[in-house]
């Protein structure tokens, strides 16, 4: 019997389960999947913290471990992310023509998403109590380094 298919709440799971890997490894609990034909194809989470990177968000990692694929893969593609993406990321979304973005939390931060929504992106905000609270508890532990990894 083959195994049922993944469901949108499994690939959820797969990218929360990326910012609690990226929270253990000490860096900020972000997680972000890629998705074509129901098959995650790439896994991410910030590892600005690990790599001394500018640029290593979640959904920037992720998309650097899809690797290069084709204009045909990207617009198959959804990107699920714990965290609504910010200016960066939301930048790369756009320069490859990602149709979806599934977004497990969009209240403890807002990235543009009325910009995305108006270039034809469309977004689920899911607002997962799991991505909430651990960005919540993040924050107040850590307001140092989110104010830095958000640019302020």
């Amino acid at each position: 019997m083959p195994a049922a298919p993944l469901q949108r709440s499994d690939f959820l799971d797969a990218a929360i389960q990326e910012a609690q890997d990226g929270l253990a490894v000490g860096g900020i609990p972000i997680g972000a999947v890629l998705v074509i034909d129901d098959e995650i194809v790439a896994r991410g989470h910030n590892k600005r913290v690990q790599s001394g990177s500018a640029v290593l968000h979640a959904e920037m990692d992720c998309l650097e471990s899809a690797g290069r694929l084709t204009a045909r893969d990207y617009a198959r593609a959804t990107l699920y992310s714990t965290l609504s993406p910010c200016d960066m990321c939301s930048g790369a979304i756009l320069l490859y023509k990602i149709p979806r973005i599934v977004i497990g939390d969009n209240q403890t931060f807002r990235g543009p998403e009325e910009y995305l929504h108006a270039r034809g992106v469309a977004l689920e905000i899911v607002n997962d109590r799991r991505c909430i609270r651990m960005m919540d508890a993040f924050i107040q532990k850590n307001p140092g380094l989110w104010n830095e990894d958000i640019g302020e």
